[in-house]
């Protein structure tokens, strides 16, 4: 690039909504499991799941991410390999496209093959999770395979993005603020 001039940097904070934080905290007393799914990047979506309290603690995260080479370094700096780091984890943080590239490689498996599916119901099952970089199609199949390990779902939304996946869930919530078809 060339012939260019910096006028001016602009910067963004859109912070999570007031009490989220409290909100989480009642959940998870109530023994409910909240798991977030959100268009941010694994980093972003991890550092507001941690000011939230979806994450507990970010050094024990596990981003599954072709993208991420902080974390990537992480892995190698302590000598684990992702199958290890992803083994130790407490929580996950998954990009979108490494969720679409394992339903992609699995598409053409038999629907009754136990093992199909079996990446997403192992990331479900950590304690603490995130989905980031996610699309609508992704967001159903999170509440697919959450449905299929046997759990309630509940699904919050405001986007029309988000309709879909509340749809599908046992419970919608529409928030209050949202477009009209949420």
């Amino acid at each position: 690039m060339t012939g260019l001039t910096l006028v001016g940097l602009v910067s963004l904070n859109d912070p999570p909504r007031k009490r989220v934080d409290h909100s989480v905290e009642m959940c998870k007393q109530a023994g409910i499991k909240v798991i977030m799914v959100t268009g941010d990047q694994p980093a972003t979506a991890a550092a507001i799941a941690h000011k939230v309290r979806i994450i507990n603690d970010l050094e024990f995260t596990h981003i599954v991410s072709d993208h991420d080479t902080e974390h990537k370094k992480w892995e190698i700096r302590n000598g684990l390999t992702p199958q290890e780091c992803e083994k130790r984890a407490k929580a996950v943080v998954v990009h979108g496209d490494s969720l679409a590239a394992k339903h992609f490689a699995e598409e053409s498996w038999d629907d009754l093959d136990p093992e199909k599916g079996r990446y997403l119901l192992n990331w479900i099952d950590k304690d603490e999770v995130v989905f980031a970089r996610t699309t609508p199609s992704q967001k159903l199949l999170i509440v697919a395979a959450c449905q299929k390990a046997g759990h309630v779902v509940a699904v919050t939304g405001d986007g029309v993005n988000d309709s879909p996946a509340i749809k599908k869930a046992d419970i919608g919530i529409a928030m209050g603020s949202g477009s009209e078809v949420a």
